[in-house]
């Protein structure tokens, strides 16, 4: 990595559009652990392929649960880090020139929207909501959801059990994290909002992954679509060769974002 890099990362960033799509990397700062990283916290030592699963929750939806309340308790009190914030400056930016822009997160926790960013797309879904397991229902797939409050949770924090499992309000069936899961697909529900991704990624003028392993569908998807099209970049500490034809910075995000946005004369 050099200068020049982050020099021509500043270029590529005035084009329009500008796709964002971030991973766990760039929450890391603040405190999230990965999933695939080094970081003694990586979610992906602890099989999250089987324990993120419908498949799981079916078998047994108290561990499910309980599972994913840990995880999500880990988010508690996380603050935006320098990396986040750049990018809500970018956005700001793009708005004020009239370019558009989209940032598409694989994170669930709330750091891009606490840092200011409006124009953005958690296609994995969020911690800060659940839903109804039963497709149809007004708080189920394929568009409901409800908050995850702490009053629909408090008797099976107290004993975590199946016979206490939070149940929706609407149908009573038993409440789900709104999250995807890894035996299920992105045009499941509406939240995750893959064909709005697939329009931006089809008119990108350049993309920028921050963050990412490049190990799930979405970043094939953006991948393949500004092939030859449009210039894509990495930023990421990782030295692992990113996929052909990406530029890849080896920084970590909320060193790199700053300085580029200092090349774009954002104070």
């Amino acid at each position: 990595m050099s200068d020049a890099d982050l020099a021509d990362l500043a270029r590529d960033l005035r084009r329009a559009p500008v796709l964002v799509v971030t991973g766990a990397g760039v929450s890391h700062a603040s405190g999230v652990p990965t999933f695939r990283g080094s970081d003694a916290g990586a979610i992906w030592a602890k099989s999250v392929k089987q324990m993120g699963t419908r498949a799981f929750f079916e078998h047994d939806p108290a561990a499910s649960l309980r599972w994913y309340l840990e995880r999500f308790g880990l988010l508690r009190g996380k603050e935006p880090n320098a990396g986040h914030r750049a990018l809500a400056q970018l956005e700001r930016r793009c708005d004020d020139e009239g370019r558009a822009f989209l940032l598409a997160t694989q994170n669930v926790d709330s750091l891009h929207e606490l840092a200011g960013s409006k124009a953005i797309v958690k296609v994995h879904g969020t911690a800060d909501r659940v839903r109804c397991e039963r497709t149809g229902c007004e708080n189920g797939a394929p568009s409901g959801s409800i908050a995850r409050t702490e009053s629909l949770f408090e008797a099976f924090l107290a004993d975590p059990v199946e016979a206490n499992l939070p149940r929706c309000p609407a149908c009573g069936g038993r409440l789900r994290p709104h999250v995807l899961w890894f035996d299920e697909t992105y045009p499941e529900h509406a939240d995750y909002q893959f064909e709005r991704v697939q329009r931006a990624a089809a008119r990108a003028a350049m993309a920028l992954f921050v963050g990412t392993s490049f190990a799930v569908g979405i970043t094939d998807l953006i991948l393949s679509a500004c092939a030859g099209r449009a210039p894509v970049w990495s930023i990421d500490p990782s030295t692992r060769a990113p996929p052909d034809g990406v530029r890849h910075i080896v920084l970590k995000s909320e060193d790199a974002l700053p300085q580029v946005l200092a090349l774009l004369d954002v104070p």
